[in-house]
């Protein structure tokens, strides 16, 4: 008899559904059938049943923090149940250690942390029967009974196994090392007043430090009137706009500059003198991999990308899509041939019925969508042949659902086509452009898109037709600062970070690198920087604490602060998931970096200079004004102005001491706190150098704005 060993219950219950069985309870029984003669039982975990033991039940000594004990490095690693989940242990081990159990199959998610589990589980209940793999990314009946017909060698997925005790004995290194380290000293630097604890992780923290980078620059930023000269044509009745263009740069940053153009060109002979149009086809978008699904969501619905990788994890242990823990967005010749199956049951569901019965083409052979050669464990999301009835799923079920299924049926229509038209118009020896858009065939969009924007149709003029400037006009505009992520915009910078790592031992070979985690993982990054008090949601957007900015001060310039570490760990742990690199020589160099950071930290704490996040007013920091959010004190933090009341209201406000290469004085902040504008600052530093003031933008929101000093000719 075999023993089932699944990840959590919903999956057993779509493990067994193909074949007749019964549940027992704690467990269920499949009767005797072609697939299993002498039958099976299947027991379920709920997800991951151990954990590694902390410090402090390793050695009692370890309980209290300090210094004289990093770096904690155990001679071995130890697990221990989840207190929660004991029950839960006791009723797989007593199917894994039944007498009559002869081999125990391995099916958790196909994945490494499902590896991971189902493994750790059945070394813990001390048993050592044969094993094998159940491998399956779809949970249908047809994709479950081709997978038991098909079971692996276990030491096929073994390495994955291995990558998975490597990842989190190395994680657990760094994480409990640095953390403690970095708590310590930022703590003896705010003499104290600050009890904050600062987690640090080799993800975790370089992906705060994207989110502090961004804050940076936009505090740093102050925005800056800008002037366009726009002028109106008329060619023999032809009537259109055109922008003044030099050198692919259409503004000025001089009031008088702009002027001088347009007093040039008002009234004067125009003259088209290229008239352009080309047409260029846009292909549908690929299927989903996790990442671009829960951009897409958030962008969408606001959903957080916990959110939406819960929703879908719903929907594939229902058996209505693929494996959701994938970066692939392509699938193998063997999934796209269940396409037209799939594509006819959707032409039953209402919202599909028009579009799903009218696909114009076959993808079977486009490697935009089927390559086997860029699918690695896991293919793209996709629904499965099983398709649901819409009223079964929840409002948030059906609403994933729906971009996964529209995304199939938009890859089998033609690409859309689109008319990008242009005319050059000059006036003496200034051009100015003018540009139009025409979708020419929808192609796929509509099944996407409900409504297409309107069309930017030009006159018909020809090139040499000569005419007028009516009118020209001076508009001004204002420079704006870069956006606060998104969480989906987040996810996304998360996954295309770039950078080279040298790797000695591989002959110092370059080898480039991308992205920050896993694709199953950053999701629980996020929620995790938000539990830890780093950031929060405001309005749908990524905004750092106070706290946050303390802690990528203090690892500036560490591997800890880049995606380097991170590189090279993703690098050498897929090598270890794939067999090719041993997974105890990577724990040892593991062992060796927690005491590097440690040492490090102790050093470069020496030059740390900021203040507590809670700290009020010490020694020469007075009190400059209100803070223009919560009326608390803003105090000098160090690197920056802030709000004396982080700690005890999350207060965000911040001014950067440094905008445009130019220090802000605390004397101006105050005046800027108490008046709404500053003494006027000499010396910014734009493509010419400026003097302007510095006045509120927004003061709710405690943003600036440059405010210019009126021209002498006005």
């Amino acid at each position: 008899m075999q023993a089932i060993i699944a990840e959590k219950a919903s999956q057993a219950e779509a493990l067994a559904a193909p074949f007749r069985h019964a549940k027992k309870g704690t467990h269920i029984e499949i009767a005797p059938c072609e697939t299993f003669p002498d039958g099976a039982l299947l027991a379920w975990c709920s997800g991951h049943l151990f954990e590694i033991v902390p410090p402090h039940e390793m050695d009692p000594k370890l309980k209290r923090w300090h210094l004289e004990t990093l770096p904690m490095i155990p001679e071995t690693f130890k697990y221990k149940i989840i207190p929660a989940k004991t029950s839960r242990f006791k009723a797989v081990k007593e199917i894994i250690r039944n007498p009559a159990v002869t081999e125990i199959i391995s099916a958790g998610d196909p994945a490494r942390e499902g590896e991971l589990i189902v493994q750790l589980v059945v070394r813990m209940s001390g048993v050592n029967k044969p094993m094998r793999r159940l491998w399956v990314s779809s949970l249908t009946p047809r994709a479950v009974e081709q997978a038991f017909a098909n079971l692996r060698p276990i030491e096929e997925t073994m390495p994955l196994y291995h990558e998975a005790m490597a990842r989190s004995y190395a994680d657990w290194l760094i994480g409990m090392n640095a953390s403690r380290a970095y708590t310590l000293l930022i703590q003896s630097k705010t003499k104290g007043a600050g009890r904050d604890v600062y987690a640090v992780g080799r993800v975790q923290t370089p992906t705060l430090a994207l989110v502090v980078k961004r804050e940076k620059e936009i505090l740093a930023f102050v925005s800056k009137p800008f002037y366009e000269v726009v002028a109106s044509f008329n060619m023999d009745g032809a009537l259109y706009e055109g922008k003044w263009i030099k050198e692919k740069e259409t503004r000025f940053y001089e009031r008088e500059n702009a002027e001088a153009i347009r007093d040039e060109c008002m009234g004067k002979e125009a003259e088209a003198v290229e008239v352009k149009t080309e047409n260029k086809p846009v292909p549908p978008p690929a299927f989903h991999s996790l990442s671009t699904l829960q951009a897409l969501a958030n962008k969408r619905f606001n959903f957080s990308p916990k959110k939406t990788l819960e929703v879908t994890q719903a929907l594939y242990e229902r058996s209505y899509v693929t494996y959701p823990r994938t970066d692939s967005n392509h699938v193998n010749p063997e999934e796209a041939a269940a396409f037209p199956a799939i594509l006819r049951k959707l032409s039953q569901l209402e919202p599909y019925e028009q579009w799903a019965a009218g696909t114009t083409r076959s993808i079977l052979s486009d490697k935009r969508y089927v390559d086997s050669k860029k699918v690695s464990d896991h293919y793209a999301i996709i629904p499965t042949e099983k398709v649901p009835a819409l009223h079964s799923l929840s409002g948030d079920e059906r609403k994933i659902y729906d971009l996964i299924a529209r995304s199939l049926i938009a890859a089998h229509y033609n690409p859309a086509l689109f008319a990008h038209s242009t005319i050059r118009t000059a006036v003496g020896p200034h051009i100015f452009v003018t540009n139009g858009k025409r979708l020419i065939e929808p192609g796929w969009r509509p099944v996407l898109f409900e409504k297409e924007k309107e069309d930017v149709l030009l006159p018909n003029v020809k090139e040499g037709q000569k005419g007028i400037a009516e009118d020209v006009k001076v508009v001004e505009g204002k420079t704006v600062p870069p956006k606060r992520y998104t969480e989906g915009e987040l996810i996304t910078a998360m996954k295309n970070v770039g950078y080279t790592v040298e790797d000695k031992e591989l002959g110092n070979v370059l080898k480039s690198v991308s992205g920050l985690g896993e694709e199953s993982t950053r999701s629980n990054i996020i929620e995790r920087l938000k539990q830890l008090d780093y950031m929060k949601i405001e309005e749908h957007r990524v905004v750092p604490m106070a706290k946050a900015f303390v802690l990528i001060d203090a690892v500036e310039n560490t591997l800890l602060a880049s995606p380097e570490l991170t590189g090279r760990w993703e690098q050498r742990l897929k090598e270890i998931g794939k067999g090719q690199a041993p997974a105890n020589v990577f724990i040892e160099q593991s062992k060796r970096l927690a005491q590097k950071i440690v040492q490090d930290a102790i050093e470069h704490s020496a030059g740390w200079s900021f203040d507590a996040p809670s700290k009020p007013a010490a020694r020469d920091h007075q009190p400059l004004g209100a803070c223009p959010r919560c009326g608390s004190a803003v105090i000098d933090k160090g690197k920056f102005y802030g709000c004396s009341a982080y700690q005890s209201s999350k207060c965000g406000f911040i001014l950067g001491k440094k905008m445009l290469g130019k220090s802000i004085s605390a004397a101006n902040v105050k005046k800027l706190l108490d008046k709404g504008k500053t003494n006027l600052i000499k010396g910014f530093k734009g493509k010419q150098p400026f003097d302007a003031y510095l006045v509120w933008k927004d003061k709710n929101e405690g943003t600036v704005q440059f405010e210019f000093k009126a021209s002498k000719k006005q």
